[in-house]
């Protein structure tokens, strides 16, 4: 495959509307940092067994087993979203639905085996060494399988990588009930529909926030070049524009972030692809508008869908914790369903 070229799809157009100067995007960065922070305070009041504002040692323990992998989870897997509907231009685009969280998932699952924990050099990797190996092989193939002549098929994408999470989740059942839920693994459960899972050893958190972080800021760097992914091969390249080297530089971010956010939490589906659409309805197409609103909420769905799952949890008979990924299922499906009776009309 020489190119990643999309093959056409309705989807949304040039940026439009006013110029997007410094004071533009200090409000946008301004907005978007009080809609987290307006998404953390909630967190932060929502517990298991009580609601209310929290306690100094309340709020110190919610904020690093919950609030902080939840905000890091959720702007990766709002930003990895944004690029994949850019770069195919397809609505429906999102690290789930293309198959790249499911590799992730069944990659760090691998990383837990006994055969992998017994060769020394493999066991010191982190599992988002193997996530980001299993996130990049299951991207390929779906860009692989889905294109024709040069060209990405959107909807063919979004088939093969519905068939590549089967696949992944099917192989992980498989190896969860030969090795019966691996220690660290958090359960089979939070690997299938994703979760925040309180039992993440700090050095892997450490490893994933910085990977995240790192590969947010290049994105910041590569979003002004991706409005130019909107226009055809030929208009970009009289723009002096490097089209090729765009898409495969903003992929691979994308995919990094994704195997990321997935080797901590599980594949949580739905959160980059209603967090992108969102925004766009708030403030146009601009790539340069669109990453901060859409950082902020993916960090507000993802803070504000494990603050309801610890609320529901409160309720429930057995002391145990409704894991996230059930939450932005339910509300994600529907989206979907949404999404597509737009693009029928």
């Amino acid at each position: 495959m020489s190119d990643l070229a999309p093959a056409t799809l309705p989807y949304a157009g040039p940026p439009r509307g006013r110029r997007f100067d410094a004071r533009a995007m200090a409000l946008t960065y301004a907005a978007a940092a009080a809609l987290a922070a307006g998404a953390v305070l909630l967190a932060l009041c929502v517990g298991s067994t009580r609601t209310g504002w929290p306690t100094p040692g309340e709020a110190s323990v919610r904020f690093s087993t919950h609030v902080l992998p939840a905000t890091l989870i959720g702007a990766a897997l709002a930003a990895a979203g944004l690029v994949f509907q850019a770069v195919l231009r397809n609505p429906l685009a999102d690290p789930y639905l293309l198959g790249t969280s499911g590799g992730a998932m069944l990659a760090s699952y691998v990383w837990r085996l006994p055969a992998i924990a017994g060769v020394p050099w493999l066991a010191t990797l982190s599992p988002f060494t193997f996530a980001l190996g299993g996130a990049v092989l299951a991207t390929a193939v779906v860009l692989g399988l889905s294109a024709a002549r040069g060209r990405v098929d959107p909807l063919r994408a979004i088939l093969v990588g519905v068939i590549i999470n089967s696949m992944c989740g099917a192989v992980f059942l498989l190896l969860n009930s030969l090795f019966k839920d691996l220690q660290g693994s958090g359960g089979a459960v939070s690997f299938l529909v994703g979760d925040i899972q309180s039992t993440i050893e700090p050095a892997h958190l450490r490893i994933s926030a910085a990977v995240i972080g790192l590969g947010l800021l290049l994105l910041i760097a590569v979003m002004p070049s991706l409005n130019v992914v909107r226009l055809s091969d030929d208009e970009a390249a009289a723009l002096g524009a490097r089209i090729h080297v765009v898409r495969w530089t903003a992929l691979g971010l994308a995919a990094a972030i994704t195997a990321a956010a997935v080797a901590i939490s599980g594949p949580i589906g739905f959160v980059g692809l209603i967090c992108p659409h969102v925004a766009r309805w708030c403030v146009g197409n601009d790539n340069r508008r669109l990453l901060p609103v859409t950082l902020a909420g993916g960090a507000a769905v993802l803070l504000a869908a494990d603050a309801g799952a610890r609320f529901a949890s409160s309720f429930a008979s057995v002391n145990t914790l409704l894991p996230v990924g059930v939450i932005t299922a339910i509300v994600g499906g529907p989206f979907v369903l949404l999404i597509v009776s737009r693009l029928r009309q």
